[in-house]
């Protein structure tokens, strides 16, 4: 596509650790949780390595980000294959703080060029609060990457409660990024990539509206993957619900399409009509340019210049939003990322 006025921010990349991910692939949705037992330590020479040397070497993915004309990455854990929610919480716990510590050594080897986020170990709340100061306080970062679920718990659960007013009270950002549905059926033919994905975002952003979370905490930031699943296209069934079905609404205030707003979405659905009816339908000042590096398309810009929007939204989406989301997180920090 044409170079656009302003640098372009993608904010869904990704990164792993290799020393965490040598402990965690084969328990992850990629290996089938280890049906497929897949090389824990890729090398120079192994099949993978194309692939794993673009999230484990920064100067790799900055060549690959220069090629495709993208100035600065939000990177995030690649969770579908480095999630550490099978572990005990003290081993979860010390795996989540090294891959953070990971991204915070890119972070300050190339300050110009990235934004981390963090993973917390989520089935011992006392320890996820713990490692989000730690991040915030010691690695300067102001982004969480979060799950879909925990355990078979969405994040509008109570069990949360703590992690959300701790995230709102520090004007933090957070990414849900889904790290795969557990659900066996869905290893077969990937669907747990091919649908999978989009069913954790949706229930997810069911979960928030639902249980009131949205309600109960206005100033949130919060960015689904994606472009949010299967929601925002089938968000007129929940508001339906909202007389077909009265109790549904016992912890909000106005209809579930109220909500969609409170949300920011990423682009990362390969095709354009979704991203336009996200336009239409929540606006474009909720969508964030995301290419999923490194294993979306290889010139994912391109999907935003077949969307026809103008030179206006174009800005918008790949640049101003996502400024201005990691601008208002930083805030109240040192200073801000961008």
């Amino acid at each position: 596509m044409n170079e656009t006025v302003k640098p372009v921010i993608d904010f869904h990349a990704h990164v792993l650790h290799p020393a965490v991910y040598a402990h965690t692939i084969n328990k992850n949705v990629v290996s089938g949780f280890g049906a497929r037992l897949m090389e824990e330590r890729p090398t120079p020479k192994s099949p993978r390595w194309p692939l794993f040397s673009k999230m484990v070497i920064p100067e790799v993915q900055i060549a690959d980000m220069d090629a495709r004309g993208v100035s600065h990455s939000v990177i995030a854990t690649s969770t579908v294959s480095q999630s550490t929610f099978f572990a005990d919480p003290g081993l979860a716990a010390e795996l989540d703080r090294q891959a953070n510590e990971g991204i915070a050594d890119w972070v300050r080897a190339h300050p110009d060029r990235f934004t981390g986020t963090f993973t917390l170990p989520l089935r011992d709340m006392g320890r996820a609060l713990a490692e989000l100061d730690y991040a915030v306080t010691h690695l300067g970062m102001r982004i969480v990457n979060l799950p879909a679920s925990v355990a078979g718990k969405y994040l509008g659960d109570a069990f949360f409660a703590r992690l959300w007013e701790e995230i709102e009270r520090r004007g933090l950002a957070s990414i849900i990024h889904p790290d795969g549905i557990k659900d066996p059926a869905f290893q077969d033919y990937s669907l747990w990539n091919a649908i999978g994905q989009g069913i954790e975002e949706t229930r997810v952003m069911a979960s928030l509206i639902y249980e009131g979370v949205l309600e109960r905490h206005p100033d949130l930031k919060i960015v689904i993957a994606h472009a949010g699943g299967y929601l925002p296209t089938y968000i007129a069934r929940l508001d339906r619900n909202a007389t077909a079905h009265p109790a549904s609404m016992k912890n909000i205030s106005r209809k579930p399409s109220e909500y969609l707003r409170r949300f920011h979405y990423d682009t990362v659905t390969y095709d354009p009509l979704v991203i336009d009816i996200l336009r239409q339908r929540i606006g474009a000042d909720r969508i964030l340019f995301g290419s999923d590096y490194p294993f979306g398309d290889a010139d994912p810009l391109s999907l935003i210049a077949s969307c026809g929007f103008d030179a206006t939204t174009i800005s918008a989406v790949t640049h101003d939003n996502a400024a201005a989301l990691i601008a208002s997180s930083y805030q109240n920090s040192d200073g801000a990322r961008l």
